[in-house]
């Protein structure tokens, strides 16, 4: 399908919608002093066992952390903690808790509390674990007094300070009293709450992946003087399809969609009254995976024919209508540390012929059916699926689209053998540091994570990578980011289009929407409901 028939296709689809489709008054379906959102959720809630957007939604209201991210471009606040010191050779940290914060439960948060929170981080071994298991040893997070929290690191790392957010504080007395053997706890957490966020799980209506309610929480240690008209519930109520969430979000029933939006549906948004898309410029990085230890990916040529084989401006300006910008490297191209001389990959089919041509003759099998697992729910990774696939076509390339789920294809990228040979997705901000990004990605000690999916191996990056995040002083890491970043794009392990502009449907009814990169804008406390 080329270019032009994919845009013919939305405009279709957005008719259709608009034919099919009866307006009723939002005043009908929207209910006083309950906020719901499309968003998605995570695969199950305990925040130590999931990592990814849909838990950032969730953790962001049902639980707290040491400092959070607020703002655009984000930065770093005191949370929980009220300030912080750091020795000299960067290795001692102490938190200093402010006094009055409490749990759900009317529990004091103490620092007991934070320490057992990161030490089930570490021991449970999953996600958020990541970006501190290198550099951090159970027994080296202490509680001095009940408002300190001690970290001793085992050699200084640059980005502690800017990972700290990712780790929810968890009540401890909670999730003992439900352990099974050493499993701390997972598998009561995956659907039930033990946190002191600004919202509370309702534990009696939640089902996974289908719906989570939040109440809100009296008791939280920021109160509520300041919004008053924040919203007394929060419904998270995902649909299958985009365009059920705006079906939604037009007719009343839906106050917030995902930031995942068509550009169809921008549009279909843009004509209808009582509604407005919130533009916001993110650090969302859109890429396409390629498994880089299964053929024929494991050959550079088949990977530069890939890249070359995608067509990024007419995916920007034509089927996006110019709401991204073109990001050719596996970094935000407005954070520090991506290197400003680097060019990336054209689109350019005599290219791609030309490297495919050296791929087969080096033995790569480039001719064999090769898939491309997209996220059924979200449409733009099929757009991007379907415009490499017409263009693939044109050299003689077979790519086959498979329509897949988040929860699944991360499921599989735990294995070399069991990950797709390509997929499509966004590397969002879950902290802000090159390690969110190129750290994680490409450094091959985070081989079994989503994040390092591509299954790329240098040593020479290896070891800049690891330099670039024991190297305290910024202005010393930067130029160990645009080396490593420079031979990564070298290598072309991946296919990277755009940074993002995030685009959300909004009723007109949602008031003081604040967006940070860190979570999309999904802290609610912050809403006002008119």
């Amino acid at each position: 399908m080329s270019i032009h028939k994919l845009v013919r296709t939305a405009a279709v689809a957005l008719c259709t919608a608009f034919a099919i489709a009866p307006l009723v008054s939002h005043a009908q379906n929207a209910k006083p002093g309950v906020l719901v959102s499309g968003d998605n959720l995570p695969t199950n809630i305990d925040p130590h066992q999931i990592f990814d957007v849909p838990m950032m939604l969730y953790s962001l209201n049902a639980y707290d952390n040491l400092y959070r991210y607020e703002g655009n471009p984000p930065k770093l606040e005191p949370w929980l903690a009220e300030s912080h010191t750091v020795s000299t050779d960067g290795l001692t940290w102490e938190f200093k808790l402010r006094a009055g914060a409490k749990f759900h439960d009317g529990s004091d948060i103490t620092a007991e509390d934070v320490v057992y929170s990161f030490r089930r981080v570490l021991a449970v071994g999953k996600a958020p674990s990541g970006a501190f298991k290198p550099v951090l040893k159970s027994e080296n997070v202490t509680a001095p007094d009940k408002s300190t929290v001690r970290f001793v690191l085992d050699k200084a790392y640059a980005p502690f300070l800017s990972a700290i957010p990712i780790v929810a504080v968890v009540n401890p007395r909670l999730i003992k009293a439900q352990e099974k053997g050493d499993d701390w706890g997972q598998s009561w957490l995956a659907s039930n709450a033990a946190g002191s966020g600004a919202y509370q799980l309702d534990p009696a209506t939640y089902r996974p992946l289908e719906r989570v309610d939040l109440k809100r929480f009296a008791g939280h240690f920021k109160g509520w003087g300041d919004n008053p008209k924040a919203p007394e519930l929060v419904q998270i109520l995902p649909t299958r399809e985009t365009s059920t969430r705006v079906l939604g979000l037009l007719q009343g029933s839906v106050d917030l969609t995902d930031s995942y939006l068509p550009t169809d549906q921008v549009e279909r948004i843009q004509k209808t009254a009582g509604v407005h898309i919130q533009k916001d410029t993110s650090m969302r990085v859109f890429t396409l995976r390629m498994n880089n230890k299964k053929a024929p990916f494991d050959n550079i040529n088949a990977r530069k024919c890939f890249a070359h084989a995608f067509n990024y401006d007419g995916f920007i300006k034509e089927i996006l209508k110019g709401y991204a910008e073109r990001n050719p490297a596996p970094m935000p191209n407005n954070l520090w540390g991506y290197p400003a001389d680097v060019k990336g990959y054209d689109y350019d089919l005599k290219k791609a012929k030309e490297f495919c041509d050296k791929a087969k003759a080096e033995g790569a099998p480039i001719g064999r059916p090769i898939q491309i697992h997209i996220q059924s729910q979200l449409e733009q990774t099929n757009q991007a699926a379907q415009l490499l696939q017409s263009d693939l076509a044109q050299i003689g390339i077979n790519l086959k689209i498979v329509s897949d789920t988040w929860a699944n294809i991360t499921t599989n990228t735990a294995k070399a053998e069991t990950s797709p040979d390509l997929w499509v997705h966004w590397v969002s901000t879950y902290f802000v540091d090159p390690e969110n990004w190129v750290g994680q990605m490409y450094d091959s000690q985070f081989h079994g994570t989503w994040k390092a999916s591509s299954w790329y191996q240098n040593a020479k990056v290896d070891e800049l990578l690891r330099k670039a995040r024991t190297t305290v002083a910024q202005a010393e890491r930067q130029p160990l980011y645009e080396e490593a970043t420079r031979l990564i794009v070298a290598d072309s392990p991946d296919i990277w289009v755009y940074n993002t502009v995030e685009l959300r449907g909004v009723t007109n009814r949602v008031k003081g929407f604040r967006f940070s990169p860190v979570g999309s804008g999904g802290e609610m406390r912050w809403i006002q409901l008119q």
